[in-house]
């Protein structure tokens, strides 16, 4: 079983609040729009960090992470990418490949809205954690925490962030 926290569109920014609940995760998974490595680096020193890039990352973030990640979590299937879509409106960019092998999770950000669903037509879970940075439109700052066992996803929590 692994405690995750999922967060996106940090914009540069990090602070003790998120930290803290770094610190009670298991895994960090970052959607993208991290805005400086410095972000990263205090997560990583924490805990294991898998992270994808976001259209606002420059070419040192890019070096760092990748577009996409698809890898296995226990048995869970996860994709990880920043500008993904959501059921019924994935991006052109993802559409095809998501239609062909879909995993059980896929996971966004870039819209800076909180949103969890599922797509039936798919047979997978969507997440978008939201935005924990202060950067954008968004009136309150999340992230997404759950556990991993084997396939199955448990105790989704969204944790709402002081603005």
């Amino acid at each position: 079983m692994k405690k995750i926290l999922l967060l996106s569109d940090t914009h540069s920014h990090i602070d003790e609040r998120i930290l803290h609940y770094v610190g009670e995760a298991d895994e960090v998974w970052h959607a993208g729009d991290i805005g400086d490595l410095k972000v990263t680096d205090a997560i990583k020193k924490l805990k294991p960090l898998r992270a994808v890039y976001g259209n606002i990352d420059d070419h040192e973030i890019r070096k760092e992470f990748p577009l996409n990640d698809r890898f296995l979590c226990e048995d869970l299937d996860v994709w990880i990418t920043h500008i993904g879509g959501y059921p019924g409106k994935y991006s052109a960019a993802i559409k095809e490949d998501i239609k062909k092998d879909p995993p059980k999770l896929f996971i966004c950000g870039h819209s800076h809205i909180l949103k969890v669903m599922n797509d039936k037509s798919l047979q997978l879970l969507h997440m978008n954690p939201g935005a924990a940075g202060k950067y954008g439109f968004h009136k309150k700052r999340t992230m997404l925490r759950f556990k991993v066992e084997g396939k199955n996803i448990s105790d989704l929590e969204v944790i709402e962030l002081e603005s």
